[in-house]
Parts: C-alpha cells; sequence; structure tokens
C-alpha cells in the first residue's frame, strides 16, 4: 500500500504512529480509529450470492464484491485504514484441523471432531486439509487483486485450548484439564508448533514489502509479524490451570510474533490479568466488557488499564457509546489518566457531521 491511494491517503503516516503505539511512544495524540461514512457515497454495486451465509465467508469473488461496497461508504480518517477480512470466522485454525463449520446469518461456529480422547490424536500441520487449502487461495487472490489499494488482513486463527474446545467440546475440556494434565500439555505443545506453520504462509501472502501486516481482529497493524492472541476459555480456567497450561503457551507465542495483542474477554477473564502482565513479550491488551456491560471506556474499567500501564504494555480502548460531545469527553477522560503514549481508541462507525467533531478533538490530542 503505497503513500497516496483512493482509499488512504496517509498511510505512511499511519504506519509510523502503529509503530510507535506498539513501543509507547506516541506524542501529538492516541492511535485513533474513525471510520466516517461519507457525505455522497457511491451506489452500492449487487452482489450475486451475497444471500448465502457460506458464500459471503467463502468466496471471494462475493466476500470482495460486499468488501468493494464498503469501500466506497467509508473514508479511512485519522489512523483507521481499509483491511480486507479474508476470514471464513474466528478460529479458523480448528477447520484446518478437522472441524466443519456451520455458516449462520451473523456467525460461524464448528462442529466437534476428537469424540473420545486426545489420547491418538496428536496435532499435526495438513497441507492437504480443503478448508486450509480454500481459505489460504482465498487470502492470495485477496493479495493480489487489492493493487495496493487495501491490506489483506491475517485471518484469526485462534490458539491453545480454545483451539482444542473448538475441537473437542467445552465440556470434555474441563475434563481433560483435569483427567489429562500432561496429555493436554503435549497437544498444546504441537498446537503451538502448527499454528505458526498455517500463519507463517498467511503472513507471507499478505506481507508488505517491509514485511508489515495487519491481523483481522480489532484493526490492529504492526511492522512485522502481527497478531491479537487470546484464551476465551480462561474464564473456565482457575488461576493455576492458566498458569500452569496457558501461560507457557502464550510465552512462546508472543516470542515469535514481533507485535502481540492480547483479547481479554468478560468479566471471568480478569483474574487472569496479573499473569498476562508478566508474559514479556506480550505486547498490547484489549478488554472486551461483554453483553450488558458498558463500553470499554467507562471508568469501571480503569482498574484494568491502570495494571496494563503499570506492565509497561499498550492500551487498546473501544470507545462505543454516545454522541459526539459524549465520545470526545471519554476520550478525553482517558488522555488526562493514561496520557496519549501507549493508547488506541476505536470509535464506531458514524456520521460525517459525529466523525468532524471527532477529529478536531482528536488533532489537539483530546486535550
Amino acid at each position: 500500500m503505497s503513500n497516496e491511494k483512493d482509499w488512504k491517503a496517509n498511510w505512511e503516516r499511519t504506519k509510523e504512529r502503529f509503530g510507535a503505539w506498539w513501543k509507547g511512544d506516541l506524542t501529538e495524540s492516541p492511535l485513533v480509529c474513525l471510520p466516517i461514512m461519507k457525505k455522497n457515497p457511491e451506489p452500492p454495486e449487487a452482489v450475486p450470492g451475497n444471500d448465502d451465509p457460506r458464500r459471503r465467508r467463502t468466496d471471494p469473488d462475493v466476500a470482495l464484491a460486499n468488501f468493494r461496497n464498503y469501500l466506497r461508504a467509508y473514508d479511512f480518517a485519522a489512523d483507521s485504514y481499509p483491511g480486507f477480512d479474508a476470514d471464513f470466522g474466528p478460529g479458523s485454525l480448528a477447520l484446518y484441523l478437522g472441524c466443519e463449520p456451520v455458516f449462520a446469518e451473523d456467525t460461524v461456529w464448528y462442529r466437534e471432531c476428537v469424540s473420545d480422547s486426545w489420547e491418538n490424536r496428536p496435532i499435526a500441520f495438513d497441507e492437504n486439509n480443503p478448508w486450509w487449502r480454500l481459505h489460504y487461495q482465498m487470502v492470495k487472490k485477496a493479495a493480489e487483486m487489492s493493487g495496493g489499494d487495501y491490506l489483506v488482513n491475517i485471518p484469526d486463527l485462534i490458539e491453545n485450548v480454545d483451539t482444542l474446545a473448538s475441537m473437542r467440546g467445552t465440556t470434555n475440556t474441563c475434563y481433560d484439564l483435569i483427567d489429562e494434565p500432561e496429555l493436554m500439555k503435549r497437544r498444546l505443545s504441537e498446537l503451538d508448533e502448527v499454528y505458526f506453520r498455517y500463519y507463517d504462509r498467511l503472513y507471507d501472502a499478505v506481507k508488505d514489502e517491509n514485511g508489515g501486516s495487519s491481523f483481522a481482529a480489532f484493526q490492529v497493524w504492526g511492522p512485522g509479524r502481527t497478531a491479537k492472541v487470546q484464551c476465551d476459555f480462561s474464564a473456565l480456567m482457575s488461576p493455576e490451570q492458566y498458569r500452569e497450561f496457558i501461560v507457557p503457551s502464550l510465552t512462546k507465542q508472543c516470542g515469535r510474533l514481533d507485535f502481540s495483542i492480547y483479547h481479554l474477554d468478560g468479566p471471568g477473564a480478569v483474574k487472569h490479568l496479573g499473569a498476562l502482565m508478566e508474559i514479556e513479550p506480550l505486547r498490547a491488551l484489549q478488554w472486551t466488557a461483554g453483553n450488558g456491560q458498558p463500553d470499554g471506556a467507562d471508568e469501571k474499567w480503569y482498574f484494568i488499564y491502570d495494571k496494563v500501564m503499570e506492565a509497561g504494555k499498550s492500551l487498546w480502548i473501544h470507545v462505543g457509546e454516545g454522541s459526539a460531545g459524549e465520545l470526545v469527553e471519554k476520550a478525553r477522560r482517558l488522555v488526562r489518566r493514561y496520557g496519549v503514549r501507549a493508547t488506541y481508541l476505536l470509535f464506531p462507525h458514524v456520521d460525517a457531521e459525529t466523525g468532524e467533531e471527532i477529529l478536531k478533538a482528536a488533532a489537539k490530542g483530546f486535550r
């Protein structure tokens, strides 16, 4: 993606700011993601096959046509950028390892593929898995068709126990961790290696001329090997189990990535925050509060962000609810407390008038 393209005029500057955010070296203002609806967008093109949820996700022609319509409708202001999610659904690593997907209107889930035990089911890279081959070809085609006008995001693979739970089921995985801890550690170690067999191929397909890459989840770009990492299953784990099973995998994974951001999902996972902050190669944290909770900018969550800043890591915060004035005020409160050096504020998609008001405040660093 060059400096001046149809979809993103200040891309080189945005890349510099992402690089500074990962290091905690921003100076003028926090990183700001702010897609703004155009006042007079081009009319969308008709997309044959768009009524089929499977084709919307797995047919590159349908998915790219929908993405072009999105590009026609929005300007990518501040540090936002156009990134195509060549993503079948979160957790596609489980597909490559034997699960079959169920494509619903607004989500994808996976049928379990390990029915009895992990004893005779080692985790191995499968070059010929049909879902992998289809997904990889889709990513490559999207990258080839981009012409540099937009990024193609690395799909949301998902890792460690979350992937094993997709393959084996949540209840069975709870029992497995208790009944067969050493076997589970072997499978986790295998999965850690297999993750990168797939990740590396996807990264090579989408990386820019300097090795930069964008990951599907949470609009993050980094000047190197970049990914979101997680363990949503951790809500069901004790702090002792998390340290025993998950921290070693995350430490290895983050150590092999250049830029990693952890997705902390829901109140049940907060008990593991201390262990997370001890993972030295982890670079940033994103907090998802969950249904029925206030957005990420609410003061209720400051105790989480305080610990992240104390650990010297970067923050990703969703400023998601309210009028233009309310969104600006939330951002100002966050900047007053955490400064700009390591802060990333992601705003919702907004109309032109709201976007202009937020951009004015952002130009002053929300001060």
